[in-house]
């Protein structure tokens, strides 16, 4: 694994719980963690279940134990760790999104590609897919429930940097992040409207907008929500703190999308909705057990409206491996089930969705919304590869 921060906790996790729910054709070994710090990379070692801890992500990578990399660092060291890794004759997982900029995810989509005649895997983890109701969702989708698809609508909020006194922090910094809510959070809607419909996004007109221009800096980083003192020195803003555009897709239908982290009282409200010419699904993260659903075909005049179906039993995705029907599953186990498929998948030497080309797919919709943005709103046009 490289990197130390949030998501080292989440994916730590999520290989240490696989194999003990699971079974696994392979079982994961938690070899060596490297990081910058190498204080703090030791503490997650010993915390996280690492074997060993290293400084230097290039000496970590050329080891013959390793198999596979988790890069789970900001996203201006995707490329480089990723590409070197697959060059080294190594797996990768690697956190989303792919990269800061379109050129760095096409880098890492060829060096995928080429990897992949070799018989190595490559895979991004956007981790919303694994919830449960929204696999479900999508089968539904697939086996034709709701018919034709008219309207997406996706919204990611949270409230965390609501407060202008909370610190400065790396997401902040265009130089690190890429982006602010819009890649950050966004990107995550824009993968699971992708995923769920089958269908690319072609074209989209977005608006950004930066609330707090600058925030207080301290002496060491600050966990989600902190705030600092009154005297510390200000440091610039460089990312949006808000996203929203509409969007098209192949097949005709219209998407709305929203992105922010100054919603206040949203604390991790992922949402989506989809409505065909049969039928309509709707789910928010904040209720990650339910899924509800509407069948056009069955309609009650008497009893109109939405369903809920609680995504606990053993029919459901990935769920038997789990509690008695009605115990629901929280956020860690996205991960876990993410580990699941990427073990499966490095077993069998079959490819894993979402690939390094979806996640590039993502991208290239990230850049066209702030393209828009920083041209009017102007209508922009997802390109031919990404179609």
């Amino acid at each position: 694994m490289i990197g130390t921060g949030f998501m080292a906790r989440a994916h730590s996790h999520a290989w240490r719980t696989a194999p003990r729910f699971f079974d696994l054709p392979l079982r994961p070994e938690l070899a060596v963690i490297a990081g910058r710090d190498p204080a703090r990379t030791e503490a997650a070692a010993a915390k996280l279940g690492w074997s060993g801890h290293d400084r230097d992500w290039r000496r970590v990578i050329e080891r013959d134990d390793i198999d596979l990399v988790d890069i789970v660092t900001p996203g201006d060291t995707h490329a480089e760790i990723a590409v070197a890794a697959l060059e080294a004759g190594k797996h990768v997982l690697c956190e989303k999104p792919l990269a800061n900029t379109v050129a760095d995810a096409q880098r890492m989509a060829r060096a995928a590609e080429s990897a992949a005649d070799r018989g190595q895997l490559s895979f991004c983890g956007f981790s919303y897919r694994r919830t449960p109701a929204l696999t479900l969702a999508r089968r539904f989708v697939q086996e034709g429930r709701l018919g034709a698809v008219r309207h997406v609508r996706a919204q990611y909020l949270q409230d965390w940097l609501s407060d202008s006194a909370s610190p400065m922090t790396w997401r902040l910094d265009r130089v690190r992040a890429g982006s602010g809510s819009l890649g950050d959070i966004g990107a995550h809607s824009i993968d699971t409207a992708q995923w769920l419909t089958g269908q690319r996004i072609t074209g989209v007109s977005g608006v950004l907008r930066t609330f707090v221009s600058r925030r207080p800096v301290l002496d060491q980083q600050v966990g989600l929500g902190g705030t600092a003192s009154a005297d510390a020195p200000l440091a610039e803003v460089t990312v949006d703190d808000a996203a929203a555009f509409t969007a098209s897709f192949e097949d005709g239908a219209l998407g709305v999308f929203e992105a922010t982290r100054m919603a206040l009282g949203r604390r991790n409200a992922n949402r989506i909705e989809v409505n065909g010419e049969h039928g309509s699904i709707a789910f928010d993260f904040e209720r990650m057990n339910e899924l509800e659903y509407y069948d056009g075909a069955a309609a009650d005049d008497e009893a109109e409206g939405f369903r809920r179906i609680q995504v606990t039993d053993p029919a459901h995705p990935y769920a038997p491996n789990w509690w008695p029907t009605g115990h629901g599953l929280g956020y860690e186990h996205l991960f876990t089930h993410q580990a699941v498929d990427v073990v499966t998948a490095v077993a069998q030497g079959t490819s894993a969705s979402p690939t390094f080309a979806e996640a590039l797919g993502v991208q290239k919709v990230l850049a066209a919304v702030a393209s828009s943005a920083a041209d009017a709103s102007r209508w922009t046009e997802i390109d031919e590869e990404t179609r």
